[in-house]
Order: C-alpha cells, then sequence, then structure tokens
C-alpha cells in the first residue's frame, strides 16, 4: 500500500518536453495577429483612399465669438449620414480621441487632443440627436450626441460623448434651433429673390 505523499506524486501533471511544438504554436499565433492587424491597416488605408473626394475640413476660426455651449467628452468617429457604419476615415475623421466641442453663432469649433481639429460653420449644420451607436460604438440608448452636418457633396454624422451625458440634450436643443434659424432665413432670401425676380 503506498503512502498518501508517493501517491499524490504519482498524480502530477507530466513535464512538457516537447517546447518546439509549443514555440512553433506561439509563432503561429503571433503571425496570425499580425496578418489581421496588416489587412485591417490596409482597409482603412483603402477606405481612405475611395474617401479621396472628400474636401479637405475647415479650420478653427480666429474668433468664433462667444460660446453657446462647452462640452469636454470623447469622439466617436463620423460616418455618411444615416449610416451608422459606414465610417468615414478621410482627414483623420475616423480617429477616436479625446475632444473639447464649442458651439458659437459661428459653428460647431472640434478640437482633438492628438488628432486633427475642425470647424463646421453654422451654415453646415443639419441637425443633432440622442443616438445609441455609430461607427461600430454601441452605448446604452441616448448616450450619444449625434451631430447631422454637411461637408462637400456629403451629409455626415458625428459622434460624441459627453464627460457628463445629461449636457447632451442641451446642445441638441441649441443645435436644432441654430439650424432651424438657419433654414428659415434661408427660406426669406429665396423667397424675397424670387418677388424680385418677378
Amino acid at each position: 500500500m503506498s503512502t498518501p505523499w508517493i501517491f499524490a506524486a504519482e498524480q502530477k501533471s507530466a513535464e512538457v518536453t516537447d517546447w518546439a511544438a509549443r514555440i512553433g504554436w506561439l509563432v503561429g499565433l503571433a503571425l496570425f495577429v499580425a496578418l489581421v492587424y496588416w489587412l485591417m491597416r490596409q482597409g482603412w488605408k483603402w477606405r481612405g483612399t475611395l474617401q479621396g473626394d472628400l474636401p479637405e475640413l475647415p479650420a478653427l476660426p480666429t474668433e468664433p465669438g462667444p460660446a453657446r455651449l462647452e462640452l469636454s467628452g470623447r469622439y466617436h468617429g463620423s460616418t455618411t449620414a444615416g449610416q451608422w457604419l459606414d465610417r468615414i476615415v478621410a482627414h483623420g475623421l475616423g480617429t477616436r480621441s479625446r475632444v473639447e466641442l464649442t458651439l458659437t453663432d459661428a459653428g460647431l469649433s472640434v478640437v482633438r487632443p492628438g488628432a486633427g481639429d475642425f470647424f463646421v460653420p453654422a451654415g453646415q449644420l443639419r441637425e443633432a440627436r440622442l443616438d445609441k451607436g455609430i461607427a461600430g460604438k454601441v452605448l446604452a440608448e441616448g448616450g450619444l450626441l449625434v451631430v447631422t452636418w454637411a461637408h462637400g457633396d456629403k451629409l455626415l454624422d458625428s459622434g460624441f460623448r459627453s464627460d457628463h451625458a445629461a449636457e447632451h440634450t442641451a446642445w441638441v436643443e441649441a443645435i436644432d434651433s441654430m439650424t432651424s434659424t438657419t433654414t428659415e432665413t434661408s427660406n426669406t432670401t429665396d423667397n424675397t429673390t424670387e418677388g424680385a425676380a418677378r
């Protein structure tokens, strides 16, 4: 009859002796991960090439005027308006980053540490809404502020999340108020021009 300690020693798992097979497996896994990363990078570049017709982003104005609203949070990306998975990567719009938003009568200033800043003139703002997802990022319902704006001949959706999500509603109201005013002014101008032409 074997003693307990001898029995326990017999139950120990055998030491790994086939190191060549284990190292080969690890190298294969590393190569696979590298290949996936490379393919993703190539896909990103290809998408950027397809979006090469998108104009350069407007630079921040030197004097945008007094701030109506300010927000600190994260920029989660931009997509073709209404298509939350059609990511826009041209001109750095696909880069997620911290963000400082400032809304003035002149438009929307987007300052991104570590990524390119840009400006959306008030006349190019179309609407704002609360949503839950954009460009592969999904949050709780209403956890995302999505701003729709015109750039070149495209309509874009840009997604932002404030550090204080309760601020989102005020931004939606302010931007929608600005776009309503812009639309009314544009309609008044068109009607005046048509009347003068007659």
